[in-house]
């Protein structure tokens, strides 16, 4: 159906551009065309009136030769998108035929208001114009869509990113959430969010019993008091997980707890499970409804008052029952046991398989609806891993893992020294986590893709890289710092071309691409 309306573009544009020559032929030849309705409506209809009006000719050129111009590249246009099916034969098509379209209003204005007379073959023109913008309007949505990110990438990319980066990260952080959750209760969120949300049903999904539209989300870390759960929409996510949530509230490790490593495409991260509590999120989260699907990360309270595993998994627990207590609509939990920077890390962890079976046990036994994924951790072995996991696959509660948390290697060859040595505490996200994150997507895949959903997590900065963990074995993935970095509209750029990807590979749905390099 597209390819027909293109060809009945192209039918209009070549109608546009023989009615220009005409009216460039009459200029040069200075005959006036016939008028056919004059004798009906001679007060409305005066071709010659108009067409020797001094509003036909400007800065020397007459408009009839604009027009030829105008509709003798559009028609080249859009023979390159038929033909080359090249993107910015698509961009080209978009921009002139709202150029074209609003030069005609404005020479119909010209004719009703100041001539107050009608050109019929100029009103062709414009009938042509119009109808070219309407049918371009609907039927390249998706290039659309695709140049309003562009444009915003381009915007954000070459001017906001370089005032942010002059800043301090976590007064920007801060500034961006803030905004975030008002102009989320704003009329102006919708009207923005509707230039970027683009909906496809080879994008959805349903998994551990919930429906994603799309399979990009927001990370735990970045919206971690939950404020931007009304606004994540509108940025075309497809979910967000909220914290990581503890029983109680942290104010964030010692300064600094976000840094920037530009060069590396990476984030020093140090908040230690920075949040108000699982108290006063699940209050505010309470009675609210979401447009995606939502997540609440929990993890242990960041506090040396902790000091034995057993509290730990208690601490746990008491967050869980809060959220539950308070009948949040989220539909599903994380349980982040990987953070690097937590006080008591060293006092005790979840990796062994004893502890981690303790802590899963107790999940078991609060018998929840919804499905549980676990942030995982990517300086393990593969064999420390596979042990967790064997663990994990034992438990009825939990559906899923997250591959994985931040890069601890401060010498990973990814990361330039000169940057890292910059910060003395915390550690990596980004471009850093990238290929372990993938290493061990593939590993659970091979291993326990029947019966686990894997979520990639690493170095996501554009569709390919998605796509690549996709392919490896992720059902769905989530990013924070690729967004940091390229812009809020990338989310919506990535979405886009997930479609095409997948249908260059043949797939009907993304589900179908799921682990086709791990098989």
């Amino acid at each position: 159906m597209k390819k027909t309306f293109l060809s009945l573009i192209l039918f209009l544009t070549l109608a546009g551009f023989i009615d220009s020559i005409y009216l460039t032929w009459e200029h040069f030849n200075n005959v006036l065309p016939p008028c056919s309705v004059n004798n009906l409506f001679p007060i409305l209809s005066d071709c010659g009136k108009v067409l020797k009006s001094p509003y036909s000719v400007i800065f020397g050129i007459p408009l009839a030769v604009i027009g030829v111009i105008h509709y003798g590249l559009l028609t080249l246009a859009v023979l390159g998108v038929i033909i080359y099916k090249k993107r910015v034969f698509s961009y080209w098509v978009i921009i002139q035929s709202i150029f074209g379209a609003l030069a005609s209003l404005y020479f119909m204005y010209i004719q009703f208001a100041i001539i107050r007379s009608l050109c019929l073959y100029c009103t062709l023109s414009s009938l042509i114009s119009f109808t070219i913008l309407v049918l371009v309007y609907i039927f390249l949505k998706k290039e659309r869509f695709q140049l309003h990110t562009s444009l915003y990438a381009f915007i954000y990319q070459n001017f906001v990113k370089r005032i942010f980066f002059l800043l301090d990260p976590e007064f920007i952080h801060g500034i961006m959430i803030k905004r975030g959750a008002f102009l989320a209760k704003t009329p102006l969120i919708k009207f923005v969010g509707s230039k970027l949300i683009y909906k496809d049903n080879s994008l959805k999904q349903k998994l551990a019993g919930i429906n994603f539209e799309n399979p990009i989300g927001l990370a735990a870390g970045f919206d971690y008091n939950a404020d931007l759960t009304q606004a994540l929409y509108y940025l075309d996510f497809g979910f967000q997980s909220v914290g990581t949530i503890t029983n109680g509230a942290y104010r964030g490790n010692p300064k600094p707890l976000l840094g920037r490593l530009p060069r590396s495409k990476s984030l020093m991260v140090n908040k230690g499970f920075k949040n108000k509590g699982a108290r006063a999120i699940s209050e505010k989260l309470g009675n609210l409804h979401f447009l995606i699907p939502v997540g609440v990360s929990i993890g242990v309270t960041n506090s040396q008052e902790i000091k034995s595993l057993e509290e730990a998994v208690k601490d746990i627990v008491i967050s869980f029952k809060t959220f539950e207590k308070a009948r949040v609509k989220n539909s599903y939990y994380e349980l982040n046991i990987s953070c690097p920077n937590l006080v008591n890390a060293k006092k005790f962890n979840f990796y062994p398989q004893k502890n981690l079976d303790l802590l899963l046990a107790a999940l078991d036994k609060m018998k929840l609806k919804k499905p549980i994924f676990i942030k995982m951790p990517i300086e393990k072995t593969n064999q420390e891993v596979v042990k967790m996991l064997d663990v994990i696959v034992k438990h009825k509660s939990i559906k899923g893992v997250i591959f994985g948390n931040l890069q601890k290697n401060r010498k990973d060859p990814s990361l330039l020294q000169s940057e890292v040595k910059k910060f003395k505490v915390g550690f990596f996200s980004g471009k850093p986590c990238e290929k372990r994150s993938n290493e061990l997507i593939k590993l659970a895949y091979k291993k326990f893709g029947e019966k686990l959903v894997i979520i990639g997590c690493g170095g996501i900065f554009n569709a390919e890289d998605a796509y690549k963990k996709i392919k490896l074995g992720a059902s769905l993935v989530q990013l924070i710092t690729g967004m940091i970095f390229q812009g809020p509209q990338l989310i919506s750029q990535i979405n886009l071309e997930l479609i095409d990807l997948a249908k260059r590979d043949g797939f009907k749905n993304i589900k179908e691409a799921v682990g086709i390099d791990s098989r």
